[in-house]
């Protein structure tokens, strides 16, 4: 005879002690489903006593439920599934599967309430007038006030799809955006598209079409492109203004990386007949992770690349270059406009600063600035004060530095990163910091207050090969335009723009 609680064997001689306690926590479970319809159907119960049993159970549900391994609780059925561990069983229930499954669900949610944003009004209390009477009053302070407004705003976007065309028809609608990058004026977006059979391919979108009710814009496509990874992008004023777009290709097997200048005018359509104008530079090196195009005139046409456990700095006009050695991989880029001092993200975690001024030498002495973030450095964004230097790491932390005082002043919440390299997108104008996370949501948050002011779900399904793309300008389209975001996913274009 088999001694009480002993385990219970299966046909296949496992232990199945998880099983029966789960099975134990199921029975107990319906035997309280069917004691609440009977407390609701008695007559001799008050109402007041079945919302106060309902009240408790319902606070109640998540922390009664024990967490068992190999199982897994789903409240909507009220009761234990197992987990199976491999992939060759029929229908496999996994966490991974759980956890998408769940994250889907909410993005849907999300969505259904973007739709309804036409029907619906802002919060309570968030209205333009009373706003403004309150601060007239004196009843709200100058903080709490742009904070409201911006929330009032940024809540206010709605999701308008953007019509694409182009003067061939097999450029519209084929590969995916996988990058967009807007010039100064936000007059034209610069694209990096993916190619079904491999590599991408490179086009220049005009938004000038996006201040008419149609939300149509003109993308030029042009015979450039490659088999490589792009991994950074920015447009270079050479002779004018955004003349230029400098790329940064990543190297494979024995081919090495590339950075390559491009001119604009490769992507119009107005250039003379016959006029073909190549490539102004291009020069073979180690991978490239990021790169930056200096706009301060004591560092007149120089651009720097990030490389492997270095930084190259190169005169485009000239060619002369500058090497700095570092201890990690250079994973972002950025030049201040006041002076020529360079910002870079390393890999390691390392945030710091070169001054062009300083011929490069052996050791450490040429670093003016150096601050430090527990992982893998993304981006990089200097504000215009350039003494407060914004910076993402793979951990999804963002943080605003001082860097008179070489410490962290403001950290913004909710970002979702884990190793992708994603942008930060600073916008002091209207008080905005940007950024879509690896969960391909994009959150906006004030810059002033660390305040989260939106969550954007992406149209499609989450999935790391389709983190959406954004670009937000103060005038959307051009000098006339409103402030609004595009947002690029798979081979859609959408609109937010303020109402």
């Amino acid at each position: 005879m088999k001694k009480r609680g002993s385990y219970i064997r299966d046909r296949y001689g496992r232990s199945s002690h998880w099983q029966s306690n789960a099975c134990r926590w199921n029975r107990r479970r319906s035997s309280n489903e069917r004691y609440r319809a009977e407390i609701s159907h008695s007559p001799q119960s008050s109402d007041s006593n079945t919302r106060a049993f309902s009240s408790a159970s319902s606070s109640n549900e998540s922390s009664s439920v024990p967490e068992l391994p190999g199982f897994y609780f789903d409240p909507e059925k009220n009761r234990y599934f197992r987990l199976l561990p491999g992939h060759n069983n029929c229908n496999p229930l996994t966490r991974e599967i759980i956890q998408h499954k769940e994250m889907e669900s909410k993005r849907l949610k999300l969505l259904e309430e973007e739709d309804m944003l036409k029907k619906k009004t802002t919060r309570i209390g968030l209205n333009p007038l009373p706003l403004l009477h309150k601060r007239q009053l004196g009843l709200l302070c100058s903080t709490n006030y742009c904070r409201l407004v911006h929330e009032l705003r940024v809540n206010c976007m709605q999701r308008k799809k953007v019509k694409i065309q182009s003067p061939d028809s097999s450029v519209v609608g084929t590969d995916h955006f996988k990058l967009i990058v807007a010039d100064t004026a936000r007059e034209r977006v610069f694209t990096v598209n993916d190619v079904e059979h491999g590599g991408c391919k490179y086009g220049i979108i005009n938004l000038s079409g996006l201040g008419t009710q149609a939300l149509t814009v003109e993308m030029y496509d042009n015979l450039y492109f490659t088999n490589r990874k792009v991994n950074s992008v920015c447009w270079a004023s050479l002779t004018h203004p955004d003349s230029h777009v400098l790329l940064c290709l990543m190297g494979i097997a024995e081919t090495p990386g590339c950075a390559s200048l491009l001119p604009a005018s490769l992507f119009s359509n107005t250039r003379p007949v016959g006029d073909q104008p190549g490539m102004l530079c291009s020069f073979k090196i180690s991978t490239a992770w990021s790169c930056a195009w200096c706009l301060n005139p004591q560092a007149n046409n120089c651009f720097s690349t990030g490389l492997s456990r270095k930084v190259l700095v190169t005169n485009a006009v000239t060619g002369h270059r500058q090497t700095f050695g570092t201890n990690s991989d250079v994973l972002a880029q950025q030049f201040a406009t006041q002076a020529p001092v360079l910002f870079n993200g390393c890999r390691s975690g390392e945030v710091f600063s070169i001054d062009l001024r300083h011929r490069s030498r052996k050791g450490q002495g040429w670093k003016a600035t150096r601050l430090f973030h527990d992982s893998a450095v993304t981006s990089v964004k200097v504000l215009q004060d350039e003494q407060h230097l914004m910076v993402s790491d793979m951990t999804g932390k963002i943080k605003l530095w001082d860097l008179r005082a070489n410490k962290c002043v403001k950290q913004y919440e909710g970002h979702n990163n884990e190793y992708a390299y994603l942008p930060l997108h600073v916008h002091e104008e209207e008080g905005l910091l940007i950024a879509v996370g690896q969960d391909c949501y994009t959150r906006i948050w004030s810059l002033n207050d660390t305040h989260l002011l939106r969550t954007i779900p992406s149209p499609y399904p989450s999935s790391n090969q389709d983190i959406p793309s954004v670009v937000f300008s103060s005038h959307l389209g051009g000098p006339y335009g409103v402030p609004g975001l595009l947002l690029a996913v798979r081979q859609d274009l959408y609109c937010f723009s303020y109402n």
